[in-house]
């Protein structure tokens, strides 16, 4: 039996008939691809278009050529195939990039509140959306009619252009946020420099008026000595005020401060030669000098000028005011006195002219007249203080008493307490080895009860050897 064997013409005649009656059923339409620039693309769209372009039988169409050409062709779809793939993702790319833009600018729009930009930007969003769905449908479907070069391009360009909108938004954004805080600073420095002049005249008026709760707590209906210790440290704080003062004078006057500070012991201490174990220990010597001579007298009645009310009442009203204005309207009163007798006694001739260059303020002061200067207003704020701590003293007892310690002697807790900190490990041991250099703050005995004095110490090497004959 022969076998019957297929005739390739036959098959060539079969799959040209299938090939023409494919390209009669082919239904071909036009369509335009719009963007944003106003470019139109004109493309062929038929019923089923297919990335593969093969027939039923699975053969391409372009069987019918030559081995050669048919890989050609194949090379040319998958091509065709990988530009439209590219010209998708630019879309995607685009699209997401168009609606981060938009989306900045709705963030933008509300604050401050613009509805028109608000409304802009939601349409601007819903487009984009719209357009990624209907990608989406037409990839799905495999009608994706463009042009992959000009669908590239066109999604570059409107990439480059939602990225400058999302520039320019942040760039406006960064801007409205730098402003905020250039206002936000002007506001806080605005505030800081109104407390810090409230801060500076409340300070001042606290200074000047002693109005704080040390002397506004005092009542003489229930007056102890616990009121007279409180009020003799406020009084000591001042008078380190004043010194502190003192001594920049005569640093811009170009003093020798360690002269200065000899001098200034020697004149409560003879014979004086005291080592400082530093240099800013210098201040305890002007302190020293300024106190022996702001409590000269103290123990007497009204400072032995003639006492014309109860201590009490001129507690009272000198307390919570300021000293100079108080000087002004009571210029005879015996506060007056006392403060003009002991700026006379304490600021030497030779000191003011090297401060200020002049005797001005002396020869207004011996004339009952008051200075408007910080230094003197300084000076009598510490007088003022000193005079209503004498007040208390004697509404306390008739029977007040000033003591210094000699230099030299021995250190006693019971009468004294070291100004010096770190003193204390010495002192708790062998007082054997440590003397009163010279007395700072003298001592206080009023009635029965002590207060204790503030002295320099100085170890016994410090001291020179005696003098023989």
């Amino acid at each position: 039996m022969e076998t019957l064997k297929k005739n390739p013409s036959i098959r060539r005649k079969s799959k040209l008939a299938r090939t023409f009656q494919k390209v009669c059923n082919l239904r071909t339409t036009s369509t335009k691809v719009s963007s944003n620039n106003g470019i139109g693309i004109c493309m062929l769209k038929s019923q089923n278009p297919n990335f593969d372009d093969e027939d039923d039988d699975g053969d391409s169409v372009f069987d019918l050529k030559s081995t050669s050409s048919s890989r050609s062709g194949e090379i040319k779809v998958k091509e065709r195939r990988r530009a439209v793939l590219e010209a998708v993702v630019a879309k995607i790319f685009a699209s997401t990039t168009s609606i981060k833009a938009a989306y900045a600018e709705l963030q933008v729009a509300q604050r401050p509140y613009d509805n028109d930009a608000i409304q802009a930007a939601d349409t601007a969003v819903v487009d984009e959306l719209r357009a990624l769905s209907e990608l989406k449908r037409s990839f799905l479907r495999k009608e994706l009619n463009l042009s992959p070069q000009v669908a590239i391009m066109l999604a570059e360009i409107q990439e480059q252009q939602s990225l400058m909108r999302t520039y320019e938004i942040t760039i406006k954004k960064l801007e409205s946020e730098v402003s905020e805080k250039q206002l936000r600073i002007d506001s806080l420095k605005t505030n800081h420099e109104e407390n810090s002049a409230f801060n500076k005249s409340l300070e001042k008026k606290l200074t000047a008026s002693g109005s704080i709760s040390v002397l506004d707590n005092i009542q003489f209906s229930n007056l102890n000595l616990s009121h007279f210790v409180q009020t003799l440290g406020f009084t000591l704080r001042s008078v380190r005020s004043f010194v502190k003062t003192m001594v920049k004078e005569m640093e811009s006057a170009r003093w020798d401060l360690d002269a200065a500070a000899s001098a200034a012991i020697s004149i409560n201490v003879r014979n004086a030669s005291t080592v400082f174990a530093r240099p800013s220990h210098r201040c305890f010597a002007f302190e020293s000098f300024v106190c022996g001579k702001m409590l000269e007298n103290f123990e007497f009645p009204n400072f032995s000028l003639r006492n014309e009310k109860s201590n009490r009442k001129q507690f009272e009203n000198l307390r919570s005011v300021d000293p100079v204005q108080y000087l002004t309207r009571n210029p005879g009163s015996s506060f007056a006195k006392f403060t003009l007798h002991k700026y006379l006694s304490v600021v030497h001739a030779k000191m003011e002219c090297s401060f200020f260059g002049s005797l001005n303020q002396r020869k207004l002061v011996n004339s009952g007249g008051f200075p408007d200067s910080g230094f003197f207003a300084t000076f009598c704020e510490m007088a003022k203080r000193i005079w209503l701590l004498h007040c208390l003293a004697f509404s306390l007892s008739e029977n007040v008493t000033v003591f210094q310690l000699k230099r030299g002697c021995r250190f006693s807790q019971v009468s004294m307490e070291s100004v010096k900190s770190g003193d204390e490990s010495l002192i708790s041991g062998d007082n054997e080895d440590i003397r009163v250099g010279f007395t700072v703050v003298p001592g206080f005995k009023i009635g029965d009860n002590v207060i204790q004095s503030q002295v320099y110490l100085t170890p016994v090497t410090g001291f020179p050897p005696p003098v023989t004959s």
